[in-house]
């Protein structure tokens, strides 16, 4: 059984026992999270897909906090030709990871 889930504006397809790093999480490490945003879930054992519009209501998806990272750095440069101008940005974006607990959808 699989799902794909909407964290933080992106989309992920994530299945029971999947880890993946999301846009940062409030939320403390070893701390549980539901994610009611499911926009499908398939592979249920029925014919087709459950497609929400564009959430699924009764669907959800828990998830168990394994902690924060940073991404690696990136460099932003901005340069002028003969101008004597330049300007050098660096950013670092903040990220949670999660596992994947249990998908349950009880629209049966």
């Amino acid at each position: 059984m699989y799902a794909i889930i909407e964290v933080g504006g992106k989309q992920y397809k994530v299945e029971s026992g999947t880890s993946l790093e999301v846009e940062k999480l409030n939320k403390k490490q070893g701390s549980s999270i539901t994610i009611n945003k499911v926009l499908l879930v398939a592979g249920n054992g029925k014919k087709a897909p459950i497609v929400g519009t564009p959430y699924i209501k009764e669907a959800k998806v828990t998830a168990k906090v394994l902690g924060d990272k940073k991404t690696k750095k990136t460099i932003s440069f901005k340069y002028r030709r003969r101008k004597s101008s330049h300007n050098t940005k660096g950013h670092r974006q903040s990220l949670t990871r999660i596992l994947i607990d249990k998908i349950s959808a009880d629209n049966s």
